[in-house]
């Protein structure tokens, strides 16, 4: 007896412009199952998925739950079948509290009751392992908060169809294994599970069934039994790829930025980072291991000049010419941009640091120039070409360098903000999850790029989450562990 399908998506076409998004592509879901859906940034996954969670409506097609065929208009519509989506990037309303966020939309019989709302959050926090406070507002979070209300937000609806974009890619070892432990036991009792995902091992680690979408269209479906790393790559790419990270030896490293005694302390009073000491070496990657959220984000602000350090912190800048060194603590970014120092940084929030979603390329790229132009005006040329550039180079999938940042997919927004910050030509070049959400061609591609930039003696500081990236791609790998630095160790050994 073959499994009651709980999904049928069928030829469902949806274009944007010029670009094709989904063509003709066909997905099923099955009760009790959990289908991993693969493929390189851009290739539809997200779009297809916000069809099935009524964010989107299809050019054309048809979708079948519970095997009926139904119209899905909007996200109620989807809610109403029992269908929840966990989006890769945020719908939260920041000035609101993560139970205020939970319910909001639903309808509760009579006056709101924020106690027994937050009371439910806290009992669901406790049932499946994470760790939230309900009445902390959304803005106050961390990235890794968010994504837990998000998720959160979800399993309060109950819903029997969850849709998951990227739901990992903010979270650690320990919580991902939690949130696999909470997938197997819905599975289990019957629901259906769609994940979107680019970490391989997590694919092999939880699906039952993978499908593979290649510019838009379908590469087939495999039972992951029967798959490997390489077998599901070369299906998203469509050809053979080498999965070997270059590792060329650092020649003449010299100091680029000395730390010394670097601490900050956050708005509650706790330590986040204690007395941190290390030096980043031109033509060098040095790498910053350890669980998210042990200091690794507000280090690298801090040195960015974005997050406050306590007194007695020192950040020492040393320039490539023969020169005195320039002291970047107490100093904001732009008046560290004025001295003359030639620092880059890739925030961990893409979109709510590093690019303003309601902007299109072009403009997001003029925010690193827009003082170069003349009698007031902006000159827009330049940007326009370097946005022409980043697109080319990194193949963003975008209908044009006039489309806002927001409508492109997570993987595309991350390939315009680390092609922004690389051509700035910086002498250190500060990167916070560079191939996060990003396929995993794209992130050999990043990888290449960062390498780029150390043989022309760039000072690279690579945060990272993946051990196995970390131990190849770089020279020295710095481990934080409770603020605290637990070791400096060679990449090669």
């Amino acid at each position: 007896m073959s499994p009651e399908k709980a999904v049928e998506m069928k030829s469902i076409t949806k274009t944007f412009g010029s670009v094709a998004a989904n063509s003709s592509v066909n997905l099923e879901v099955c009760r009790g199952e959990v289908l991993s859906l693969l493929g390189e940034n851009g290739s539809g996954k997200t779009t297809l998925m916000n069809i099935l969670a009524g964010i989107y409506f299809p050019d054309s097609g048809h979708i079948c739950v519970g095997g009926d065929e139904v119209t899905i208009r909007s996200p109620k519509d989807a809610i109403e079948l029992g269908i929840g989506m966990v989006h890769q990037h945020f719908k939260l309303v920041d000035n609101l509290t993560a139970a205020e966020n939970i319910v909001l939309g639903l309808k509760e019989k009579g006056r709101l009751d924020r106690r027994k709302i937050s009371a439910k959050v806290r009992a669901l926090s406790e049932r499946y392992g994470f760790n939230i406070n309900p009445d902390r507002k959304i803005y106050d979070m961390s990235v890794s908060e968010k994504q837990t209300v998000e998720i959160i937000k979800v399993l309060y609806r109950g819903a029997s169809i969850l849709i998951l974009d990227e739901p990992t890619a903010v979270l650690t070892i320990q919580e991902t294994e939690k949130l696999f432990k909470i997938l197997r036991s819905m599975r289990d009792d019957g629901k259906s599970i769609i994940i979107i995902t680019h970490k391989l091992h997590e694919v092999l680690a939880i699906s039952d069934r993978v499908s593979v979408l290649r510019k838009g269209e379908n590469a087939g479906t495999v039972n992951t039994a029967d798959a490997t790393v390489q077998s599901l790559t070369e299906m998203m790419v469509g050809r053979a790829v080498s999965l070997n990270i270059d590792r060329p030896e650092p020649v003449n490293p010299t100091p680029r930025l000395i730390v010394k005694n670097l601490s900050c302390i956050d708005d509650e009073g706790v330590t986040v980072l204690d007395t941190i000491d290390f030096t980043a070496n031109s033509g060098e990657i040095l790498g910053i291991a350890g669980i998210s959220g042990n200091g690794q984000k507000e280090l690298l602000e801090g040195i960015a000049g974005l997050y406050p350090l306590s007194p007695g912190s020192s950040v020492l800048y040393y320039p490539e010419e023969s020169g005195e060194a320039t002291e970047l603590v107490g100093k904001r970014p732009m008046q560290i941009r004025r001295l003359g120092v030639a620092l880059s940084f890739v925030p961990e929030d893409r979109l709510g640091m590093g690019l303003v979603g309601s902007m299109d390329l072009a403009d997001n790229m003029l925010l690193r120039s827009y003082e170069k132009g003349k009698l007031g005006f902006a000159d827009r040329k330049e940007p326009r070409k370097l946005a022409e550039t980043v697109v080319e180079q990194l193949a963003v999938a975008t209908p044009g360098i006039s489309t806002p940042v927001s409508r492109l997919s997570g993987g595309n927004v991350q390939k315009v903000l680390v092609g922004r910050e690389i051509s700035s030509a910086p002498k250190v070049l500060m990167t916070a999850y560079a191939v996060r959400g990003l396929d995993i061609n794209t992130s050999y591609t990043i990888y290449a790029l960062l390498n780029e930039q150390k043989k022309k003696g760039v000072a690279v500081i690579y945060v990272g989450e993946d051990l196995d990236v970390l131990l190849e791609l770089c020279d020295r790998i710095l481990v934080l562990c409770g603020g605290r630095v637990s070791a400096v160790v060679d990449g090669r050994k």
